[in-house]
């Protein structure tokens, strides 16, 4: 797995574009899908500038983000305030990392924030079924006043968490994922937040040209999920997940002849499965682990099968070890 920055983008871009979706459905039912839109519309088209925190076992990482809606289209920069200099921007379709102490741009197209747009009725059925859900007390994150929400889990097979949102616009301003000892795998924080800033698409573009001229610019083997029936299923889904997506990685030349991936929720995280004859960019076999992110590889004849997401370890396990044939 990848580690350090690009992991706190992804935790970000997962507790702005997820969580927020999550958030109103184990409330009242009529009025949580009110809310759901109004938190999702939040994240996606208010302009906001701040300073975020990401914290796990390995220790605290900070980085700026600037968020810009200009006439429905979003653009995003989020750059490290510590450590080696990091970059990343989101706009057009694409993510670009850059990298510029090796000289090296990571060009990765954009995929998990559009992969949920709605929860089925399965899902919201899920949170309630699954989650135990309080309303909490009004606390303070990034200057604001903001409402807590707790979703404690009733088996082992998903992690708690922990969300407080501005009740003026429903933005997250904190996330928390709880395991099963009550202790904090991840978090993730404004410190500081301006909401409704007044910004243009140039406050998010990069420091550096598009492609810098000696700089490497480097493109995953696999590219964009195109929607297909892959042959493959997870036999024995532990409960209250299902699938929300399926298909095939772009292979090379931009053939739909890549890894297979199918993706399944439970309403507020998401697994992701992946099947690769080539063994793919993870090869370990076995237990992987990073904060809240767990990952289980196991080979099948001649395919190396990965399940990656933010659950427990012997959920992704369970996932993992139960893919087979359609």
């Amino acid at each position: 797995m990848q580690s350090g920055f690009p992991a706190m983008r992804r935790a970000f871009a997962s507790a702005v574009a997820t969580a927020v979706l999550a958030l109103a459905f184990p409330a009242a039912a009529q009025d949580g899908a009110a809310l759901l839109g109004r938190a999702a519309d939040a994240a996606r088209t208010l302009n906001y500038t701040g300073t975020i925190a990401y914290q796990r076992a390995a220790g605290v990482e900070t980085a700026r983000l600037i968020h810009v809606n200009d006439g429905g289209e979003e653009f995003e920069k989020l750059y490290n305030l510590d450590g080696p200099a990091r970059e990343v921007i989101r706009s057009n379709g694409e993510v670009r990392c850059y990298y510029p102490d090796a000289k090296v741009v990571r060009v990765e197209p954009r995929t998990f924030r559009n992969a949920f747009p709605s929860l089925s009725p399965q899902q919201q059925s899920s949170l309630a079924q699954y989650y135990t859900v309080r309303k909490g007390g009004i606390g303070r994150v990034a200057g604001l006043e903001a409402q807590a929400w707790t979703f404690e889990p009733k088996d082992g097979l998903r992690y708690g968490h922990e969300l407080w949102t501005d009740p003026t616009t429903g933005i997250l301003l904190k996330a928390r994922m709880i395991n099963e000892r009550g202790e904090v795998v991840e978090q993730i924080a404004f410190l500081d937040i301006v909401l409704g800033a007044k910004l243009g698409p140039e406050a998010a573009k990069p420091t550096w040209p598009v492609s810098p001229p000696d700089w490497q610019v480097r493109r995953p083997r696999t590219g964009k999920l195109v929607e297909a029936d892959t042959g493959w299923v997870v036999a024995k889904l532990p409960p209250g997940y299902a699938k929300v997506s399926e298909g095939r990685l772009g292979g090379r030349g931009g053939k739909s002849d890549g890894a297979a991936q199918l993706v399944y929720s439970d309403g507020m995280v998401a697994v992701s499965v992946f099947i690769d004859q080539r063994g793919g960019p993870q090869r370990h076999v076995g237990r992987a682990r990073q904060g809240g992110l767990n990952q289980f590889s196991v080979k099948q004849d001649d395919y190396v099968i990965t399940a990656l997401g933010e659950a427990p370890p012997d959920a992704v396990q369970a996932i993992a070890t139960s893919v087979t044939r359609r």
